[in-house]
Parts: structure tokens; sequence; C-alpha cells
């Protein structure tokens, strides 16, 4: 039952930290990438689409992202569903693909980058906390009920301490390696 416990609360802790990678894989840092295209859906005959179920993305150059449809009449609703997203980037279409040229960031737009990205590392961080506080609530609560000994309370609550410790850093880690990566010009 323990076990089941600190299993749910590591499980919990490593979606949160790959819900993290996620949302700072989809903030632009100067440099093309696909995972910047992650959250564009597109209207495809009236349902809304993932645009990798539409298209190949791909990044021939670091400042570049095609996007190759595998069906061209879709091509008008792609670009549109890119303008639409709001991700600061004008798709160009010639009639075969869509071209997507990032530009260089400004100094001001790094600035807000670095704040956004520390912003979502301590959100994710405090999400790992809260995980944490539920997990050793659920602990008390076992050995309220006489289930688990004030020992194993002490020692579970240790192991779920150090879950939370080793997370905690790993978002703190992906927050400098993404900051390092906006800051490269």
């Amino acid at each position: 039952m323990v076990d089941e416990l600190l299993g749910e609360v590591n499980s919990r802790m490593q979606k949160a930290l790959d819900g993290l990678a996620k949302e700072l894989g989809a903030i632009r840092a100067g440099r093309a990438a696909p995972a910047l295209l992650d959250n564009v859906v597109v209207d495809y005959h009236g349902s809304p689409v993932p645009l990798h179920q539409l298209a190949t993305v791909s990044v021939p150059e670091a400042n570049l992202i095609i996007v190759q449809p595998w069906d061209r009449s879709s091509l008008r609703d792609i670009e549109r569903a890119i303008q639409a997203a709001n991700i600061g980037l004008n798709p160009a279409n010639d009639g075969n693909v869509i071209r997507l040229a990032i530009p260089p960031l400004s100094e001001e737009r790094r600035k807000e980058l670095v704040k956004l990205v520390s912003k979502r590392v301590e959100d994710r961080r405090i999400a790992v906390r809260n995980i944490r506080r539920d997990g050793i609530e659920k602990l008390r609560e076992m050995e309220k009920n006489k289930e688990i000994s004030q020992d194993e309370l002490k020692s579970n609550s240790k192991k779920i301490d150090q879950l939370t410790e080793s997370y905690v850093e790993s978002a703190g880690e992906l927050g400098q390696r993404k900051e390092s990566e906006i800051r490269e010009i």
C-alpha cells in the first residue's frame, strides 16, 4: 500500500516534469524547432486536427522550419492555423510547402522569454511540492488509521522528500538549459 503511494507520487511528479519539458519546448528561442508548432491545430474539413497529423515538419536550417502537407489542398488551412496560433511567425506559402523563417530575438524579447521560462519552472516546482504535501498527508492518514507505524511514516516521508528534491532540481536544470538557449545569440 505504501509502495503504491510512493509509485503514484513518483508518477505524478514525473508527469509535472514532462509537462514542463513540453511547455519549454514550445517557447521560441531564436532557433528553429518543430516543437514550436506542437500546439497548432488546423481546421481540416470542419474538424480540428493537430498539425503534425497533416504534414511533415522539418528544420533544414537553424532559422527555418518547413511544413510539407500530405494533402496540398490543406495548405491554406495550415497557413491560417499557424497565423491564428499567434506564435510570432509569418508563414510563406509557395504552393507546395510553407516556410517559416525564425527572426532573431531582440534583447528585450529575450528578457521576456527568460522571465516566462522562470515562471513556468517555478509553477512546476510548486506543483511538485503540492504532490509531496498530498503524499505526506496520505502517509499521516495511514499512520493515524494504524495501517503503518511511526517509523514507516518517517522513512517514507524521507523518501518522498528525496523524490521532491530530485524533481525540483531537474525542473531547475531544464529551466537553466532553456534560458541559456534563449540567451545564446
